[in-house]
């Protein structure tokens, strides 16, 4: 299905963004994204080498003056066309590079996971809140069309009462020197790179969240790519009115991205369920099953032009830093089960959707 065209804002109508390191995230994903971005704009360029932030800044048409070091990430405070900062980082990074643009007073979009512990994270928060400025995680997969979908067919009765969701994402890590697998720069190992999609998305489709988690990890002790981090983790997470959901993450399994939800009356798949593109739902009921169709979109697009429309009207992101905070927190109750071998209690919450703000925008049919 091709997507409405639509006319992009005027450059100085939009938002201008300083990219925070120069990444295959960022140049393989971002920087196309932002280009066709109707709200949004690469303004200036942030990475540890000079070298590699004036290249990319020469391909984006920007000047000698937009590209940084790190040790010049201060100077963006003179910058009145750079109005938020997108922090693409090591996990260990992302506190101190959020709290600096904070202070610059610059909006922040920061990659997932917000850092590398609860507390990490919700230092974050404060430091935004005390500057004024908006905080945004980038959890693409609560923008996407497909995962809309799915939280409209769960919520909406047309798998009648949930009881069980399951979710898979795993791949395998061969490098031996990733920060991946470095504690101290990402926090642990696959469960806040890949699982927390399955931890977010189960969380984002259902509105609830989880009462108690149980955990298991393995660590290998003889890959020397697991020395500081879990190989894998298997949880069981418990929700309220009996409502079950088990996710298994992975760095030394075959590449896998599924999401299943069975109801009383029905169910859901998403297979694959959390890739940049190619996202399938299958959804079956009393009515019969279908593969609901959805226009082409990018994911990040999406995540520009909805916290550019947050920054322009004052709206709290539909992804605030506090939805980063409460998936540290599930978290890090997991890593305290795995450690423990005991059931963890959650506080929970009796509001659905407690720590989201403002719903975006969704590709029109």
């Amino acid at each position: 299905m091709k997507p409405q065209i639509k006319v992009p804002d005027a450059q100085d109508q939009r938002v201008g963004f300083a990219l925070v390191g120069i990444g295959k995230l960022t140049s393989q994903e971002l920087i196309p994204a932002a280009r066709t971005s109707e709200h949004a704009y690469v303004a200036a360029l942030v990475s540890g080498e000079a070298d590699k932030a004036q290249g990319f800044a020469r391909a984006l048409g920007l000047g000698e003056g937009d590209a940084y070091t790190y040790e010049q990430f201060d100077e963006l405070a003179n910058r009145d066309d750079v109005q938020a900062v997108y922090i693409v980082l090591p996990n260990s990074l992302h506190r101190e590079y959020a709290t600096r643009a904070a202070r610059m007073g610059k909006h922040v979009l920061c990659e997932k996971p917000l850092g590398v512990n609860a507390e990490d994270a919700q230092a974050i928060v404060d430091a935004c809140r005390e500057a004024g400025v908006l905080l945004m995680t980038a959890y693409r997969c609560q923008y996407t069309p497909e995962h809309w979908a799915a939280r409209d067919a769960v919520q909406g009765g047309t798998l009648g009462p949930v009881r069980l969701l399951h979710s898979i994402h795993a791949q395998v890590e061969d490098d031996p020197e990733a920060w991946r697998l470095k504690r101290d720069l990402a926090g642990g190992g696959p469960l806040p790179d890949v699982g927390i999609y399955s931890l977010n998305t189960l969380r984002f489709i259902t509105g609830q969240e989880p009462e108690w988690v149980f955990a298991t990890q393995h660590q290998p002790e003889s890959d020397p790519r697991f020395r500081e981090v879990e190989a894998s983790m298997s949880a069981l997470l418990g929700f309220p009115g009996g409502m079950s959901a088990t996710i298994q993450t992975s760095y030394a399994a075959h590449k896998t991205t599924t999401l299943s939800v069975m109801g009383e009356k029905g169910s859901l798949t998403m297979d694959p369920a959390f890739p940049y593109d190619g996202l399938k739902l299958r959804i079956s009921s009393e009515d019969g099953t279908h593969e609901p169709a959805f226009p082409e979109y990018d994911q990040f697009t999406l995540e520009f032009d909805h916290f550019a429309g947050c920054i322009r009207s004052g709206r709290g992101p539909w992804t605030p830093g506090e939805e980063g905070v409460q998936d540290h927190v599930i978290m890090d109750a997991l890593y305290e089960s795995a450690r423990t071998g005991q059931v963890v209690r959650l506080p929970g919450s009796a509001k659905a959707d407690a720590f989201r703000g403002t719903k975006p925008d969704l590709p029109e049919k």
